[in-house]
């Protein structure tokens, strides 16, 4: 048993941020009903594709089934709310006010399901003093200030090489649909749960809001180093990148003792503590530099780790996934699909002893599951089904 088994989850999202939400609570065993237009959501025609199929879809909606359904008609309205009335939570992520357009309000719901939780995720929030924005996840992260402290001095702001945006709003908004589903159980209330990205991106920008706070400091750009832990960086090798991080002054003891190149620098007053060396960070750079750039990043891993130092390589990523351990936490899902073949998408990290969560449904073909989920959850007949096919109301492959 998973731990949200017996939990059903109506599923209006599309793209990334909700999707990813409710893969998450797929992959904790929620039954996770996707409501889709009949040529897809939008990500399904996002690339890379094989054999036609978007790979970019499956990489976020495994453990789902998808029901196609026509929504600007009445007939199909009906029975979405036919499926609200047996959801325990509805998401979205539509532009604000969309909802309320097709006559689903978070109000309209509870009168059709009281109990509902109602979840969604947008740029700036449902209550916001900037309503109706549209956005996506470099705006988020240009708004909430992470692209100005990401980056290089001398080069633009950069955005983070995900989507971090989405991915945060849609992890947040899983913490906040379980934290809703246990409030639930306990006392039968439902919630609307109100995430936007650019407050999840506010609110992981760590020590940069305390550095303002504190000392009015604006936080810049400073390419990969800690902006207070020295050294705390990316080392260029031979052949590559290392990442050394000394989080301490008995770590940096470590590495000077321990590593012959560096037994002197121990002695050297200006190292001597974390500040003086962030004071310093620029000489000590080059410092370790001059010496990694002698180095292999296999040798510099091995001799680094056995000095006792927290290290790694800048890994590419096909160099990651084809990392043993990769292998060996089971970071890889691959499954048949029956139009793409084999494929191969990350998988869940969620490691829980008695109820694990690495088994999952494949991303589902669109419609696939619509005459599934009318028949075994809605009760619907062979009849009604292909009287709403022929009138364009629901859809299926094949």
């Amino acid at each position: 048993m998973k731990p949200l088994e017996g939990v059903r989850i109506l599923d209006l999202s599309h793209v990334l941020a909700m999707p990813y939400c409710t893969m998450i609570l797929g992959d904790l065993g929620a039954e996770i009903i996707k409501i889709e237009k009949s040529d897809g959501e939008d990500s399904r025609k996002f690339g890379p594709y094989k054999n036609g199929e978007s790979a970019y879809f499956m990489s976020v909606n495994r453990n789902k089934k998808s029901v196609v359904l026509n929504l600007k008609e009445e007939k199909g309205k009906e029975i979405l709310r036919e499926l609200i009335k047996i959801c325990d939570v509805i998401t979205e992520n539509f532009r604000p006010g969309t909802m309320e357009k097709l006559g689903f309000s978070y109000e309209n719901i509870k009168k059709i399901n009281p109990n509902i939780i109602y979840a969604t995720i947008s740029q700036f929030g449902s209550d916001t003093l900037y309503p109706g924005r549209p956005g996506y996840d470099i705006i988020a992260q240009a708004y909430g200030g992470l692209m100005s402290i990401t980056g290089f001095p001398d080069n633009p702001p950069t955005r983070v090489g995900s989507s971090i945006a989405d991915i945060m709003s849609g992890m947040f908004s899983a913490i906040g649909i379980l934290g809703a589903l246990r409030v639930k159980d306990k006392t039968g209330e439902s919630q609307y749960i109100d995430t936007a990205m650019v407050d999840c991106i506010i609110a992981i920008l760590e020590n940069a809001v305390v550095r303002y706070t504190v000392l009015g400091e604006v936080p810049q750009r400073i390419g990969s180093r800690h902006p207070s832990l020295t050294p705390f960086d990316v080392f260029k090798a031979n052949d590559g990148y290392i990442v050394i991080g000394i989080g301490n002054d008995h770590l940096w003891e470590m590495f000077c003792k321990n590593i012959p190149e560096f037994n002197l620098l121990i002695m050297a007053e200006r190292f001597k503590n974390n500040e003086l060396r962030t004071k310093n960070e620029a000489e000590l750079k080059k410092i370790i530099e001059d010496w990694t750039q002698k180095h292999t990043t296999e040798d510099l891993v091995r001799i680094i780790t056995d000095a006792g130092v927290p290290c790694g390589p800048v890994n590419t990523v096909d160099k990651i996934l084809k990392d043993p351990n990769t292998e060996y936490r089971k970071m890889l899902f691959e499954f048949d699909h029956p139009v793409a073949g084999k494929m191969i998408t990350s998988n869940s990290p969620l490691n829980l002893s008695l109820t694990p969560c690495k088994d999952h449904l494949r991303p589902p073909a669109l419609g696939e599951h619509t005459d599934e989920v009318l028949t075994s959850v809605l009760g619907y007949s062979k009849e009604k089904i292909e009287e709403l096919k022929k009138d364009k109301i629901i859809w299926n492959r094949g």
